[in-house]
């Protein structure tokens, strides 16, 4: 079923069992503004013509970061992650990939007009299914919104949300306010409403600082603090009562890490017992609903010298299901390939990290 490579090359290992494989968290981004044109109203065109914007970009990695890209998939006149064909061949082909999830992390969350926003995630979604999904059944994609307007996100999710190629919503871990908030509530409904989940990914443009005390000095305390934000949206959508009003909707946490979990867990149960009237809707432990909706893709995996460490972290989820593996593809994550899931699994527990819990996730088992 899988095509394995040789040892030592970025791709599926051979170890691993031979099941389906399904990567969580594969970028792809336009070559330039330019390939967006097509699907923009000539009132867009014109205005960004006339305004002179040359790009818009929210990605969390600096394009010249060794982290950013692995070696080979920069393709000439383009950003690593904007060539169909050497996605194909680094990725899909050389791990055996079954499916793969992708993401468009481009910066319409920080655009301050709102008809502008909402025309650019309608071209970007409109790009992605023309570009890249229609033309290659192994790939699924992520639906752009602006929410800045969560209405009209809601519109955008309808009017694509129906097509097989989307299995999830986009939306940005700094974003404008909490996630649970109520102004976004629309937007949880039509994600509900067609089966998509929703991935909160690593980024975004809307103003706010990734700390809860400003804005940090350096690109280390921004890349190492991600995880605060995350705590923040996942207490957010649980507080709020997101995953209690839509049980059936999966909050998909990308490139999260997951070692800071168990504690936030342990410390939001304990509160809740003291405060739950506050919030008389979360009607069960805060932990088994974040074990019910909440999955995280695997990379960067926060991995310590010792293995076994890692695995009492896993253990520590009390599941099984949460974990999802991901290269995230063309990010830098790791030089051994079986350092991209944690060792030592039970090969049920593999079987299901690898594929299974994502197969379910995204509603992929009839494909």
């Amino acid at each position: 079923m899988t095509q394995i490579a040789a040892p030592g090359r970025y791709a599926r290992p051979e170890q691993w069992p031979d099941v389906d494989l399904v990567d969580t968290d594969v970028h792809i981004t336009p070559r330039s503004l330019d390939a967006l044109l097509p699907h923009l109203p000539a009132r867009w065109r014109d205005y960004i013509r006339e305004s002179g914007v040359t790009g818009l970009e929210s990605d969390l990695y600096p394009p010249g970061s060794p982290l950013s890209a692995i070696p080979g998939s920069r393709p000439a006149g383009g950003p690593p992650g904007s060539d169909p064909d050497l996605l194909r061949t680094q990725l899909l082909d050389a791990w055996g990939t079954r499916f793969a999830i992708t993401h468009c992390i481009y910066g319409v969350d920080g655009i301050h007009n709102p008809d502008w926003a909402v025309a650019m995630a309608r071209a970007v979604n409109d790009w992605q299914l023309a570009e890249w999904l229609s033309g290659e059944p192994r790939l699924r994609g992520s639906i752009v919104v602006a929410a800045q307007d969560p209405q009209r996100a809601a519109d955008e999710i309808d009017r694509v949300g129906h097509l097989p190629e989307f299995v999830q919503v986009l939306m940005p871990v700094r974003a404008r306010m909490p996630l649970g908030n109520r102004a976004f509530w629309p937007i949880y409904e039509a994600a509900a409403r067609h089966g998509l989940a929703i991935g909160v990914y690593a980024g975004g443009a809307g103003g706010n600082p990734i700390t809860p005390v400003g804005a940090p000095s350096y690109y280390l305390e921004e890349y190492v603090l991600l995880a605060q934000a995350f705590q923040a949206q996942l207490v957010s959508l649980v507080s709020e009562g997101v995953l209690v009003r839509f049980p059936e909707l999966r909050i998909v946490l990308i490139e999260a890490g997951f070692t800071w979990l168990p504690p936030l867990m342990w410390r939001f149960d304990k509160n809740w017992k003291g405060l739950r009237r506050e919030i008389p809707w979360v009607d069960r432990l805060p932990s088994e609903i974040v074990r019910e909706s909440v999955r995280l893709t695997a990379q960067p995996l926060d991995e310590p010298d010792d293995p076994r460490q890692l695995l009492e972290v896993v253990e520590a989820l009390g599941s099984d299901r949460m974990l999802m593996f991901s290269t995230d593809y063309p990010h830098r994550q790791f030089d051994d390939p079986v350092r991209s899931a944690p060792i030592g699994l039970s090969t049920d527990a593999m079987t299901r990290f690898l594929g299974g819990t994502a197969l379910e996730t995204y509603r992929l088992n009839g494909e």
